[in-house]
């Protein structure tokens, strides 16, 4: 009877093991979902808008930190890329009770995401409607969090089946 606990306790053990890690995989697949449909571009079925490349590069992630503040000019205008991968990999140390934080680096982004009717600093005039790229993927984060699950639960019935 002893042998049958001890095996009982340990496959609960290892149950609870595999649900945290699920949990944890879960979390940071929806939250990298999250960003790359941030990053979606009216071209590829987004809210994004396609600028010379410095908006889309100028997306900042980071586990527990606050936004950097937004700059009104790119430093170095050399590099415009953005790479997901980057991203992915500094969610990878996040953990359950983190706060990822994706923000983007130039000013310009929040006139794309809240739009801006007016005269800016150099006189120009501006009718910008607002896109809503940021707050429309973070409303969506319940069904982004459905489909990773879902994700999860097929790769853990393949590595089962």
């Amino acid at each position: 009877m002893a042998v049958s606990n001890v095996s009982f306790a340990s496959q609960v053990e290892e149950w609870v093991r595999d649900t945290e890690k699920r949990m944890i995989a879960v979390f940071r697949t929806s939250a990298s979902m999250v960003i790359a449909e941030m990053q979606l571009t009216n071209k590829q079925g987004g809210l994004n808008r396609i600028d010379l490349g410095t908006h889309l590069a100028s997306l900042q992630v980071g586990i527990n930190t606050p936004p950097q503040k937004a700059i009104k000019k790119a430093k170095d205008t050399t590099d415009r890329s953005f790479n997901m991968g980057a991203v992915d990999a500094i969610i990878a140390g996040a953990e359950i009770g983190d706060t990822i934080v994706a923000s983007y680096g130039m000013a310009y982004s929040l006139r794309l995401e809240y739009g801006f009717e007016g005269t800016d600093s150099l006189g120009r005039s501006y009718h910008q409607p607002p896109y809503a790229f940021v707050r429309t993927a973070a409303q969506r984060w319940p069904q982004i969090v459905e489909k990773a699950t879902e994700m999860a639960k097929a790769r853990s019935a393949a590595r089962n089946g």
